[in-house]
């Protein structure tokens, strides 16, 4: 989390359906002006977890301290704190955009200047030239806008988000999440999306929860390192491979080598494994131009956000827990 203000905390949070456990003993910090990616499969807790950080669902235990207000001893302010988009936006097909956002004016009870506030956020979420007309004749881009703004009426700090471009096209979602990174330069935002590159777009942090229970926190590049124990290289090379393989192995920094072929003629896949945290990447590249060894490929060897997100999920194993198990 970064330096600041608290905006968000969770401790010990719990829900319970009967004997079900679908949130467990959940807890963690959201700082002032993060964007953070709540991510999980289906069932996994996560509009669970965002019903009872906007009231909308009352915790079985656990305590959510908003801005640093209680949510049970202080509802109104907390709520009037919360933007919430949830994963199907509660708009009135037969309400024009701007009658439906001034309809949530009235609701929310805000003090702002109508007219003012509403052009405001109708220019910042992109529906200003839809504003007049009919909420049922707008595509699914400009209704997810639509949402967007609704949870802008107030003005609130914090914007919590359900899926935001879920069922969106691809020109759709690349203006969504662009909105998104422009609210976050004066907005705290949690976003929950099960789209990974989406998540890799636009949060510096992501939260990770499977069966209820929180299994990875952080940024991507640590989460990744951790879970991948061994830092190192894969570079797929064309040489002969006994040379290539010995020139590797006498490379400072590397621990140890392993060679696969691959369909290619004289190409091999090399593995090279770091020593104590050396960096490989320039080392390789003059090993290579001096010896005129084409260098075809490379990647590090840590966890892709999609082999990071399948870890962590199929498994159950926290990141921490990783170095113990793999």
């Amino acid at each position: 989390m970064e330096d600041g203000w608290v905006m968000i905390e969770v401790k010990n949070l719990c829900k319970y359906y009967g004997d079900y456990k679908a949130v467990d003993n959940l807890n963690f910090r959201i700082g002032e002006g993060e964007i953070v990616g709540f991510l999980g499969l289906n069932g996994a807790g996560k509009s669970t977890t965002m019903n009872m950080l906007t009231g909308y669902l009352a915790a079985s235990c656990g305590q959510i301290l908003i801005a640093g207000k209680d949510i049970l001893e202080e509802p109104k302010k907390v709520k009037k704190a919360i933007g919430y988009l949830p994963e199907v936006p509660p708009l009135y097909p037969d309400m024009t955009v701007m009658e439906y956002l001034s309809f949530m004016y009235e609701l929310k009870g805000v003090k702002q200047p109508r007219r003012e506030h509403l052009q405001e956020i109708c220019t910042l979420a992109g529906i200003d030239k839809v504003s007049g007309r009919l909420i049922g004749n707008l595509s699914k881009g400009y209704r997810q806008r639509v949402g967007i703004a609704y949870a802008l009426v107030g003005n609130p700090p914090i914007l919590i988000l359900d899926e935001p471009t879920a069922g969106l096209d691809p020109k759709q979602i690349m203006d969504i999440r662009e909105l998104i990174v422009r609210l976050g330069r004066k907005h705290t935002i949690m976003l929950s999306t099960h789209i990974l590159s989406e998540v890799q777009a636009v949060c510096r942090r992501i939260i990770v929860i499977n069966a209820g229970k929180i299994v990875a926190d952080g940024n991507t590049d640590s989460i990744a390192a951790e879970l991948s124990g061994e830092r190192g290289l894969i570079a797929r090379i064309e040489g002969p491979r006994g040379e290539v393989a010995a020139a590797l192995r006498n490379m400072p920094g590397v621990r140890k080598v392993q060679c696969r072929q691959t369909q290619e003629k004289n190409v091999y896949e090399y593995t090279l494994s770091e020593e104590g945290g050396a960096d490989l990447r320039r080392s390789l590249f003059t090993l290579l131009a001096a010896r005129s060894w084409p260098l075809l490929a490379c990647r590090s060897t840590e966890y892709t956000l999609e082999e990071m997100f399948i870890r962590l999920t199929d498994s159950g194993v926290s990141a921490e827990e990783n170095q113990q198990t793999v």
